[in-house]
């Protein structure tokens, strides 16, 4: 699919007149996928989660954020694909604006797919996303080991809203920093606090 088609929804939404986001240039994948999780204090304070696949930023809203332990299932709730610039925004979208509120990176890094059928065998991790079954290794400043994300709602054909769950695997040898309380968690990108973030954009 297009580039264009892919990031319809997300530039439908935004007025870049307005809001610093970037609108997505077609920036070109790297050797190996990358993932963001970004602190975003809108109307609720949320993490969100992206992974890259292809050209774009696949997107979920975590609201309690990723978790290092197995035990705790983390709802993910979809949103619309982001374009691969994204994974640098950090500062504040204006009021009124969609999503407005003040985002930070909180941890980014590289992903690799792990995604195999029944015999063993790899699975494209776009495929194994459109099938609602995705495992992957996260390789962050913050973030590190296996974690699956699971669909268990809605889907394409579904009439319910989309779900997923974002699960720690157990095993391996990962070392992971849970999320901590947002508002006091730093930026990996700058070292920055949300409050920090949003008092140096009010002064410009």
């Amino acid at each position: 699919m297009a580039d264009r088609d892919r990031l319809r929804d997300y530039r439908g939404k935004r007025d870049f007149a307005r809001t610093g986001e970037p609108r997505g240039s077609g920036a070109a994948p790297g050797a190996r996928p990358r993932f963001v999780v970004q602190i975003h204090d809108a109307s609720t304070m949320h993490f969100d989660f992206r992974l890259q696949v292809d050209d774009v930023l696949k997107s979920w809203s975590v609201p309690k954020g990723p978790s290092a332990e197995p035990k705790d299932k983390r709802l993910a709730v979809p949103t619309e694909d982001h374009p691969l610039e994204y994974e640098e925004f950090e500062g504040v979208i204006p009021r009124g604006e969609y999503g407005g509120g003040t985002v930070i990176v909180w941890d980014h890094g590289t992903y690799e797919p792990l995604s195999h059928d029944r015999e063993g065998r790899p699975v494209d991790f776009a495929e194994s996303l459109e099938r609602g079954h995705a495992t992957f290794r996260l390789s962050g400043s913050k973030l590190h080991g296996e974690y699956a994300l699971t669909r268990f709602r809605g889907g394409r054909h579904g009439d319910d809203e989309e779900a997923w769950l974002l699960v720690k695997r157990t095993g391996g040898r990962a070392r992971t920093h849970g999320a901590p309380d947002p508002r006091r968690a730093r930026s990996a990108k700058s070292g920055r606090t949300l409050a920090q973030v949003a008092s140096e954009a009010a002064g410009e």
